[in-house]
């Protein structure tokens, strides 16, 4: 094909020295430097092609940078308009007295609402089949590490069963991967969902000593301290409390 195109220019460029009255080829010279300048067109295309392939890539790689940004802005507008109706929710029923007083705030531990080792702890919706599997495949993709993807879809499997023993998971998860991306104050948002809306859940030990790390990279180091006393105080023998008793021997404030 690149002979032809070749033989194709030369014959066009001959066309035109003749128009001229000047030979297309006069020596041997002028042939080699015919062939080199038609070469050297080539390559000039050639050039300007590749140019206009990383151009349109460069464009289609922005174009997914500011997509993901725009993702993740909406994340965590979404995440923090729950975390505020939830304080609304639980403020109303503080003030109805239907529960124990409980502080939904980030800074903060949350207050104890039931006694630690109650066995009268609150029973979940279970999942159906399907919405076990699709947990499942979620999983799947964390420890695939593809963050970002399972992310999205605990996002999705939230919004398709708000309530049940596997939400309070997802949210958990949550936290997990935000930590993991390095965004604790997202981490710190789900994990608070899960210690305000789910504190009989057997993840909101976990996601209270979790709340302490994320508030800590934060340099929220006094919030993280009272996280921690309060993982001590409302699930002794757990192995979060483990943990927070490392972490405050580790960090005495």
């Amino acid at each position: 094909m690149r002979n032809l195109l070749l033989a194709g220019v030369l014959l066009a460029l001959g066309s035109a020295v003749s128009a001229q009255s000047v030979p297309a080829f006069q020596s041997g010279n002028d042939g080699t430097r015919n062939q080199a300048a038609s070469e050297l067109f080539f390559m000039v295309e050639q050039l300007r092609e590749e140019v206009r392939t990383l151009r349109g890539k460069v464009e289609e790689q922005q174009h997914q940078i500011e997509k993901l940004s725009t993702q993740g802005r909406d994340r965590y507008v979404d995440l923090d308009g729950r975390l505020l109706e939830l304080s609304k929710r639980l403020s109303a029923l503080e003030d109805a007295g239907s529960v124990p007083a409980v502080n939904p705030s980030p800074t903060g531990a949350a207050a104890t609402q039931s006694k630690p080792g109650d066995t009268s702890a609150k029973s979940f919706r279970q999942p159906n089949d399907f919405e076990q599997k699709t947990y499942n495949a979620i999983q799947e993709k964390i420890r695939a590490k593809q963050y970002t993807t399972a992310i999205d879809e605990l996002y999705e499997f939230i919004a398709a069963y708000p309530e049940g023993d596997l939400t309070v998971n997802a949210y958990y998860w949550l936290g997990e991967l935000y930590l993991a991306e390095s965004e604790p104050d997202q981490a710190r948002q789900a994990f608070t969902i899960v210690t305000a809306r789910f504190p009989e859940h057997r993840k909101a030990a976990d996601a209270l000593y979790k709340l302490g790390i994320a508030q800590q990279s934060l340099s929220q180091n006094a919030e993280a301290r009272e996280t921690m006393r309060s993982v001590q105080q409302r699930y002794p023998g757990s192995n979060a409390a483990e943990l927070a008793n490392e972490f405050l021997r580790k960090n005495p404030g």
